[in-house]
């Protein structure tokens, strides 16, 4: 009973002391309310200064964040092209991307040699502008043994690109984004889409025939449950013959 009253009497100070200090506290703040004026006491009021300071904080981020320049266009030279292929991004936008995507996923560094000379195919290379000013230069050889190849070479336009020469295996599908673009080359049916080591095939519609696979399957899983079947039989047998030996011998 006597830690009862105590408990009920730490708990009422407890109460008497926070009601104090709430007292206290309220009579500073309703003071700078009065003070400050009607201007920084309406919620509308503060909810405009933290939209001014929000739109300040973004324009201050926005100047220190450069910008990043796309690719205005490309330049293709190679052999059936009796002038440079030139496409720009005002007018051709969906085939700069596409060529562009051919190279912009090189590593820092490639191999350091490639396929023979006679095996590479017809090279075509690719100048990467930004606004007339070439920054990039890679060669492609869409047609290559083994799969596309890209060569970058060490010395770039830009000065201040610093690459390594190197060797990549190149996209699948590099041979008919370039035939689309315009580059003379024959159209490639076994590859239209995919990246490196990867692509779909575009197979006959004679090569499909669903019935044929389906009768096929069935013929194999009925060979499959007679073999089965006699393994069966034969271990029946085998342990009939058996429980017979044994129960003659035990007799």
């Amino acid at each position: 009973m006597v830690r009862q009253v105590r408990r009920l009497s730490r708990a009422a100070a407890g109460a008497l002391l926070a009601t104090a200090l709430a007292t206290a506290l309220a009579g500073p703040v309703r003071a700078a309310g009065t003070a400050t004026g009607p201007a920084t006491t309406g919620p509308a009021t503060t909810g405009a200064a933290l939209a001014d300071a929000a739109a300040a904080a973004s324009a201050a981020l926005a100047r220190k964040v450069p910008k990043k320049t796309l690719p205005a266009g490309v330049d293709i030279t190679g052999e059936g092209l009796a002038e440079p292929l030139r496409l720009r991004a005002t007018a051709h936008p969906v085939e700069v991307v596409a060529v562009v995507d051919q190279v912009s996923w090189l590593g820092p560094t490639g191999a350091a040699s490639g396929p023979k000379p006679a095996d590479l195919g017809p090279k075509y290379t690719v100048v990467v502008l930004v606004g007339e000013i070439a920054t990039q230069t890679y060669d492609l050889y869409p047609l290559a043994k083994g799969g596309p190849r890209v060569y970058r070479p060490a010395k770039q336009p830009d000065p201040a690109r610093k690459e390594k020469a190197g060797w990549f295996l190149g996209r699948l599908s590099m041979s008919e984004t370039l035939r689309t673009v315009g580059v003379p080359l024959e159209r490639q049916v076994d590859t239209v889409s995919g990246g490196v080591g990867g692509g779909e095939r575009v197979l006959p519609d004679d090569s499909l025939n669903p019935a044929g696979d389906i009768d096929e399957a069935l013929d194999e899983l009925q060979r499959l449950l007679l073999l089965n079947v006699g393994v069966m039989l034969v271990i029946t047998l085998g342990l009939a013959g058996i429980a017979l030996l044994i129960r003659r011998r035990t007799r």
